[in-house]
């Protein structure tokens, strides 16, 4: 991996709501790796460099609103030659529950927006995802202010363990080892309440 993307809408207004769930996941990644993103105009996001030369790796939250993930996504990939296959897009999944995690290599993109405008910006589906579940509201036409509210109280706690088990598997995606990532991920039972 070169590129860790985590999707999400930038303001103090969206930094709670579901539809930021895989920008939760690059701070926690930031974190564990005691490093800081910082904004950065040229990519459209906050970043942050972790290693250098072959073990180079970027995180990135971009800035743009989520429909417009692309755009920052392609600038960083056009700059540094990061491949699709390079990148790993962490996001919230309506159909996924709380508390359930999994990754995937390419594949649907589910009407999420963010995936949408990456693969259209990559031409390309070939990235890596950590699907973060955060559940459906149950009525396709609520979906939209669904994600941009906060988790319910029940639900927090089991995002935000779901996403903590999902960063136990970040040695071995980092090792592209992708695979085994993926067994002991989707092999751990769903977290219920």
């Amino acid at each position: 991996m070169k590129l860790i993307v985590g999707l999400g809408n930038p303001g103090k207004e969206y930094a709670a709501t579901r539809h930021n769930a895989g920008a939760w996941w690059v701070n926690r990644l930031a974190e564990e790796l005691h490093s800081t993103l910082r904004s950065e105009a040229r990519f459209h996001g906050l970043c942050a460099r972790i290693g250098q030369g072959e073990s180079e790796l970027w995180l990135l939250n971009p800035q743009t609103y989520m429909n417009l993930s692309g755009k920052a996504v392609s600038a960083m990939c056009r700059f540094y030659k990061i491949q699709p296959e390079q990148i790993l897009v962490a996001h919230d999944d309506l159909d996924l529950p709380p508390g359930t995690s999994k990754l995937k290599l390419g594949g649907g993109l589910g009407g999420h927006n963010g995936l949408k405008d990456i693969a259209a910006h990559l031409a390309s589906r070939d990235f890596w995802r950590l699907r973060i579940g955060i559940g459906h509201p149950g009525d396709k036409s609520v979906v939209a202010d669904y994600v941009l509210q906060p988790p319910y109280k029940e639900e927090s706690p089991l995002i935000d363990e779901s996403i903590r088990r999902s960063l136990e598997v970040w040695p071995l995606i980092n090792q592209d080892n992708c695979e085994a990532a993926m067994l002991k991920l989707h092999t751990n039972p769903p977290i219920t309440q």
